[in-house]
């Protein structure tokens, strides 16, 4: 998924955060920085997790894309920094929870948290979020989006069929039985025209 919609959305909803919020986590550079201004969010992907397909003639996969929002807190008071995180929590929550990030991606959803570091100068406290999507397309008119999808691009068009049948009995004694004895009882064919 891209940062920048979750970037832009934080930005925009999150007014205790506005101009201190940023992609990519550096943990030894948060923890200890004393210029870095307070409180700050950083966001960073964290994975995609695939579910098994859910037909058996195309892929048809769920995605999940995992990302994490990492809020960092002056605590030089714990009790003031804990209340604040409380409060900073919530907040996120309203500008993440339920918005989509693209158009393929359903609302984004929140997994969770937990509390990283606790210092007598900084409170860590990362936030887990996922929003999934689907691999592989629905309608034969929108683009591939897998290998097996552009593959069957490529084929030509289906204009019919021809079926010849030879059936099983009666068996020529004089060949293998049972099975076919090489005389076809049926042929009939079918034109498709689109």
């Amino acid at each position: 998924m891209k940062i920048t919609p979750i970037s832009t959305q934080l930005r925009t909803h999150c007014p205790n955060l506005t101009n201190r919020i940023a992609v990519g986590i550096d943990l030894p550079f948060l923890e200890t920085d004393p210029s870095l201004q307070l409180p700050a969010a950083y966001i960073a992907p964290l994975a995609d997790v695939a579910s098994r397909s859910a037909a058996q003639n195309a892929s048809r996969q769920t995605i999940r894309d995992r990302f994490e929002v990492l809020l960092v807190l002056d605590a030089t008071d714990a009790t003031k920094a804990l209340d604040l995180m409380h409060d900073l929590r919530a907040e996120v929550w309203r500008a993440l929870v339920g918005f989509k990030p693209g158009l393929d991606y359903n609302p984004i959803e929140y997994d969770g948290g937990e509390l990283v570091s606790l210092s007598a100068t900084r409170l860590l406290y990362r936030l887990h979020f996922f929003a999934e999507f689907q691999l592989g397309r629905n309608l034969p008119s929108q683009p591939a989006e897998t290998w097996h999808e552009r593959e069957l691009d490529g084929l030509p068009s289906f204009t019919g069929v021809t079926v010849r049948v030879d059936a099983i009995d009666p068996a020529d004694p004089n060949l293998q039985r049972p099975g076919p004895d090489g005389r076809l009882e049926l042929t009939f064919s079918g034109d498709v025209t689109p």
